[in-house]
């Protein structure tokens, strides 16, 4: 990557297609583990205009109308009344299918006998995961995506003011940042794409103003990278957005993990998030190398790291662990790596147990994933996610001996 660069990255706003599929998804999640929390289950929904499409596949003995969870989740996000598309009037098809086999074994992590027994719990896929953490931000994840996720939540968070009635639940917004030497100095560009009930109300130059105003100066003078007298600024830079939604585009869930995870500034896994229960490996290895990396920059050892990790089908833990810091690391990143691997157990049951996966739905009130279905899985300040936790810092500043 050269000295100097541009880099943009999205976020999208709750209402969006792909994201109400992922929260839909993890919806059912949500309430299988609250009513079961050994459930094992696979929710993966697709929807276009005003058809639904919703598959499960689980072993689980919560039992609840997977239809009606979905209309419920399609109401919260405001499309209550909107034609083309809403709550009540969307045709939804479901295929619920209870497993069972080992690939869907029900098992209590908490409940293993001793160390030795966490060894029976193994991997189903062979994944290659990826977590990452830097200094450009309090969350230490990259600016421009973090960005973008502020002023996403922003845009939605516009719809409760009675001024903004005319906002549908649909918007993105998308940050580019000039990048000296990899370090955030400037904000390149802005563009928000909001959709509105009916075309000229407002009009496009009113609708400019009110988003420029209300959403785009307060919310990056608030903090980060603010705008200069060279920073761009573009609202709907394609014309008036009308309606949105699943009536203008589709959705499918896992489709945005880039939002999910770092904005594509770092490696991510590529298997969606959404819609899998804790056992799945492709969910919770992700979580575990963030964790990692996050700790690495927090005790100081290097300004940016991303730590991989390789499970393969059959193996309780990693088969291999790597660390990569961008050369900002102040100690051999091999000692890093030895480091981690010294603090942590990357058994899969492991990171089950210190992270009190099973049984974290109903400590948070039985909703966390469909939480995390937007404005990212990782670098989130306004959840209590033990991935986020600098607990290792300590640690990993001693030396092994």
């Amino acid at each position: 990557m050269s000295r100097a660069f541009v880099f943009a990255s999205e976020s999208v706003t709750p209402g969006h297609p792909d994201k109400l599929c992922d929260q839909i998804s993890d919806a059912i999640v949500d309430r299988m583990l609250e009513e079961d929390p050994l459930s094992r289950v696979i929710a993966e929904c697709a929807i276009a205009s005003s058809i639904l499409f919703l598959s499960v596949r689980h072993a689980s003995q919560a039992r609840f109308d997977a239809g009606d969870l979905a209309r419920s989740v399609i109401a919260d996000l405001g499309y209550t009344s909107a034609a083309g598309f809403n709550a009540r009037d969307c045709t939804i098809m479901t295929s619920i299918q209870e497993l069972s086999g080992p690939a869907y074994q029900r098992l209590d992590v908490d409940q293993l006998a001793d160390d030795s027994a966490l060894d029976s719990v193994l991997a189903s896929h062979n994944v290659t995961a990826f977590g990452y953490a830097c200094g450009q931000t309090p969350q230490r994840m990259p600016a421009p995506v973090a960005t973008a996720h502020r002023l996403a939540r922003g845009l939605d968070g516009l719809r409760s003011e009675p001024d903004f009635d005319f906002l549908m639940p649909d918007g993105k917004a998308q940050v580019a940042v000039t990048f000296e030497q990899r370090v955030p100095t400037r904000l390149h560009s802005v563009t928000l794409v909001a959709s509105q009930r009916s075309e000229g109300r407002p009009d496009s130059r009113t609708l400019e103003a009110m988003l420029s105003e209300r959403l785009i100066r307060p919310v990056l003078a608030s903090g980060g990278l603010g705008l200069d007298h060279e920073t761009r600024i573009f609202i709907n830079p394609e014309g008036p957005v009308v309606g949105g939604g699943p009536a203008l585009h589709s959705g499918l869930t896992g489709r945005k993990t880039a939002i999910d995870a770092y904005g594509e500034y770092a490696r991510h896994s590529g298997a969606a998030f959404s819609g899998k229960d804790p056992l799945r490996i492709d969910r919770v290895a992700p979580y575990a190398a963030r964790h990692l990396a996050r700790n690495v920059v927090a005790a100081g050892l290097a300004s940016e790291c991303e730590v991989q990790l390789t499970y393969s089908i059959g193996l309780p833990g990693p088969v291999s662990v790597q660390v990569h810091t961008y050369g900002t690391a102040l100690i051999p990143e091999e000692t890093i790596r030895e480091r981690l691997e010294a603090a942590a157990d990357l058994r899969l049951a492991a990171i089950l147990r210190r992270f009190g996966l099973q049984h974290i739905v109903k400590q948070n009130g039985g909703c966390l994933f469909r939480r995390l279905a937007v404005y990212g899985q990782v670098g989130r300040d306004d959840l209590d996610l033990p991935w986020e936790r600098e607990d290792l810092v300590e640690v990993l500043r001693r030396a092994v001996s």
